[in-house]
């Protein structure tokens, strides 16, 4: 039964969200080269069926830190960032190596909780991941070791992927761990320690089940995190798995029906998004636009600065923005691209003309139809 979930769970996603421990990438011996190139093949199994996949992957600082002399994880900030700044360039040219057999570009996205928390960051870091997959690229993200402190870090890999799935409308995350997934008891004390194969609900008892954060060690040490990540990508439509990544080929065991736990999303990603942005309830300005763009947005289409008319209100780039037809009447509403001053210089022109007006090369819509909501 749960091989036939995961079956229907990757064969619906079209956007997929891997997360790679440095457990899974880095031993004693260097570099898990042959684990990585099953991690390849899988990644292009996903590709060649048409998905996209983004990979969260740590490992900077354990393949920085032989270089600096460390034998372990340096206990010095600056060390541990040093070590980063170092093993990053290693770690990205190791996909990269890798990749290239299967004609793949890997892209280095390096982010800090502040990316995620400003809102013109984050929209920069959603812009920039969805145009790299619209090119066939392969988005490596890591948490920005060589900059963030301990006041302002992730503190671990499983949250920040599930705010990269989460930012990027994603449908599944498959979080590769040093368990199967979760128990109802520490399988390491309890032989009796019963596995959980789905997860429909994350009560207070199933997060009691995960043991308390400073826990260390399989089935309940990082299992708090991972159940953190869950809540985050659950709430933003998007399906998750724990699963056991030591062996090669993860995805392939997945769907060959491997026990793992499931946390499956009520909702779509898209219909969470369009759900916040149709709540949203003080616009901080007013697009007008002619018929034809509205039977444009009636069809599905983004909003182009062709078809506006009128720019009223003193708004920036991501503010909730009302859509206002030839009548007078609401259209709809959403996220707009660009703050009002470039908005009005690009009223009525097409993208190439607003381009050469504004001196750059900008978005190609006012407000995507992702980020726009009929009313």
């Amino acid at each position: 039964m749960q091989a036939e979930n995961h079956h229907t769970l990757l064969k619906n996603s079209n956007r997929v969200v891997i997360k790679i421990g440095s457990a899974l990438l880095v031993d004693d011996g260097g570099l898990r080269k042959a684990w990585m190139e099953a991690l390849a093949e899988d990644v292009a199994m996903l590709r060649a069926e048409g998905k996209q996949v983004i990979l969260v992957s740590s490992g900077a600082i354990a393949m920085g830190r032989e270089a600096l002399g460390y034998t372990s994880r340096p206990k010095q900030l600056e060390e541990a960032q040093a070590a980063a700044a170092i093993g990053q360039i290693k770690l990205a040219q190791a996909y990269q190596s890798l990749f290239d057999k299967h004609d793949t570009l890997i892209a280095q996205v390096l982010l800090t909780i502040d990316d995620m928390e400003d809102r013109p960051r984050y929209l920069n870091a959603r812009n920039t991941v969805e145009a790299l997959l619209e090119h066939g690229a392969v988005p490596l993200i890591n948490e920005n070791d060589t900059v963030a402190t301990t006041e302002i870090r992730f503190g671990d890999n499983d949250r920040l992927a599930a705010r990269v799935a989460q930012m990027a409308s994603a449908d599944a995350l498959l979080l590769l761990s040093d368990i199967d997934g979760l128990y109802d008891t520490d399988p390491r004390s309890n032989a009796d320690a019963q596995h959980l194969p789905v997860i429909e609900n994350i009560s207070a008892d199933i997060e009691d089940m995960a043991g308390p954060p400073a826990q260390q060690g399989v089935g309940s040490g990082g299992m708090i995190t991972k159940i953190g990540a869950a809540k985050i990508a659950l709430a933003g439509g998007c399906s998750m798995v724990i699963m056991n990544g030591g062996k090669p080929n993860p995805v392939k065991r997945l769907l060959g029906g491997e026990r793992n736990t499931l946390f499956p999303a009520t909702t779509t990603p898209l219909a969470v998004r369009k759900q916040w942005i149709q709540g949203m309830m003080a616009p901080k300005g007013f697009i007008h636009v002619d018929e034809g763009a509205v039977n444009a947005l009636k069809k599905g289409a983004s909003l182009l600065s062709a078809g506006v008319t009128e720019v009223d209100g003193n708004f920036d780039r991501g503010d909730l923005i009302a859509i206002m037809g030839p009548d007078g009447h609401l259209v709809g509403q959403g996220l707009i691209s660009y703050p009002a001053s470039d908005a009005e210089k690009m009223m009525g022109l097409k993208s190439s003309e607003a381009n050469a007006i504004l001196g750059h090369a900008g978005r190609s819509s006012l407000i995507h139809r992702d980020d726009l909501v009929l009313l």
